[in-house]
Order: C-alpha cells, then structure tokens, then sequence
C-alpha cells in the first residue's frame, strides 16, 4: 500500500503572524497592515532549525551578521551557506523549503507577492511564465541591499511620502528581480523616450489637484495607462526627477505660496499641502528652500 507524502506547511505571509509558528520568537519588526504586495520583517533568534514549508509569496531572507552557520534545502538540494552580512537567500514561492541556524543569529525577510511581478513585468514577460531561480545565502546583491535598508528605515520611521517612495521601491525590487533572477528574461521596451506631452500634463494636473493626498505611483501609472514601472522611467526621463521628489517640490512650492498669500497658520499650510505636520514640512522646506516656514514668514513681514 502506497504512502501518501502529507502535504507541506504554507508559510503565507498575507496572514498576521504568519512566521511565529516557524521560529522561535515573533519578529522585532514587522510591517503587517502598513503595505500592499510586500512584506517586512526582522528575526533575532536562538539555533533553531524549521521544518520543510512552502511560501505562498516570493520571499528574500538578508543576513545581518556574519559567521551563522548553517545549511538549507531549496527543491529538495541541500547546500551549507557562507551567510556573511549582506548574504541574500532567494525562496520562490511554491518550493520545497526548510534551514537550519546553529547559532544565534540575526536577518531579514522580504515577501513579495507573485501578483506584483506580474503586475510590472506585464510589459515584457507572460506572467504564467514568471519563475525566479532559487539562491542560497552565500552572495550578496548591493541593489537588495539598499531596498532592504530603505524600507527598514521607512518603516521605523514613517516620513512624509511613504506611499509613493514604498511604489517606487516596491517596482524596482521587481523589475530587478525579473532582470536578475528570473528563469525566462525580460525583452526590451518598445516605449519611446519619456511621457507624451498630454499623459505627462495629465498626470502634473492631478498631482496638483490632490498635494493633499498620500499619492501612490500604481493611480499615477493608471493616468499614463502604462504599467507602475515604466511610468516611473518614463516620468523620470521626461521631468528630470522621479514622481516621488516632484510632488515633495510641488508641495514645497505650495507651501511657500501659501505662507505669502494666505492667512494660513503653518500647521495649517502643512496638512494643506499633504505634509503630516507641521514639523515635517519645516524639515523637507529647510532643506529646499535654505529657510524654515517661519524664517520666511519674518523675512516678508520685515
């Protein structure tokens, strides 16, 4: 009588909570409820060692420190990693999965949900045929580095366009992964160079109807009816900056008409133009204009 293999656990970081039946302590941080696509967390744990799992999202694991030894499985092949700081590991989703730590150790995890390389990779690669080649933890990716720090950094911190700096990331990430470690590779672009003249009006016009608003590049893709990633090249290529940096200078700029032409408290000047408060608009307004709101408010007044 034949045995059957009872199906492995699923690992689906959709679901809050989802690694804490994997490892021995929850996560110091996590970013559960806050992004749509993606999913951060960062582990300090004892040697453990978890057991064979499938992840429902594409996960990249980050060493934060070097010397952990230990092996991993991926599909079934067995390999003892290097893991020095910076080391990256990629699981695709629906692999064969599990590792060991034999010493404490420290990382981070990124999961991305497969919808989100499809998404992006639209434009040049059928998404039934969307599959990332699987990476042990012995080399390092400088580019997934900076992501990595960036979001940490986000996500601690909670700046002013988080949404529309998380889109940017959240795109690079996948257009980096389906260059770099995708099985089937991208072909090229037909677009030409940079937004035609009347999307590239378009999407100025509802960038300044809506400062007030925490704008997002997937709604400003929509516009341009382009997809996420080739709106953010071709919004660069024509205005010189990415869609992040132009609507924080929009936003100055309408600060500082406002200070000169209303009546206006700065406080009120800064959720006007889509700032949190009034601290974060004198932060990103010292730092393009050379003076702080209020600098500006004596100079006019002298």
């Amino acid at each position: 009588m034949k045995i059957q293999k009872p199906n492995p656990q699923l690992l689906d970081y959709s679901q809050e909570h989802a690694s804490n039946g994997f490892v021995p302590n929850p996560p110091t941080l996590s970013s559960f409820g806050c992004w749509n696509n993606i999913h951060f967390e960062h582990h300090h744990q004892p040697a453990f060692e978890v057991v064979e799992h499938q992840h429902t999202w594409h996960t990249i694991a980050y060493g934060q420190v070097g010397n952990s030894v230990g092996e991993r499985w991926l599909d079934g092949t067995c390999s003892e990693e290097r893991r020095e700081l910076g080391d990256i590991a990629i699981i695709p989703a629906g692999i064969s999965h599990r590792c060991n730590w034999n010493v404490e150790s420290e990382f981070t995890i990124l999961a991305i949900e497969p919808a989100l390389l499809k998404q992006v990779g639209e434009d040049f690669i059928d998404g039934d045929r969307i599959q990332l080649i699987p990476r042990f933890m012995s080399e390092q990716d400088l580019l997934i580095q900076g992501i990595f720090s960036t979001l940490r950094d986000e996500l601690e911190l909670n700046q002013i366009g988080g949404n529309l700096l998380i889109d940017s990331l959240k795109t690079t990430l996948a257009i980096h992964l389906l260059r770099k470690y995708c099985t089937i590779k991208p072909k090229l672009s037909s677009y030409g160079d940079g937004l035609s003249t009347l999307k590239l009006q378009q999407v100025k016009e509802y960038i300044n109807e809506h400062l007030h608003q925490d704008l997002n590049l997937i709604e400003l893709a929509a516009i341009a009816q382009i997809s996420p990633y080739h709106f953010l090249r071709l919004f660069k290529q024509s205005m010189g900056v990415t869609p992040h940096q132009y609507i924080l200078l929009r936003r100055i700029e309408k600060a500082k008409f406002l200070l000169h032409h209303s009546e206006l408290s700065i406080a009120e000047i800064a959720v006007r133009v889509g700032f949190c408060d009034q601290s974060h608009l004198t932060q990103y307004f010292k730092r393009i204009v050379g003076v702080t709101p209020k600098q500006l408010l004596r100079e006019r007044s002298q």
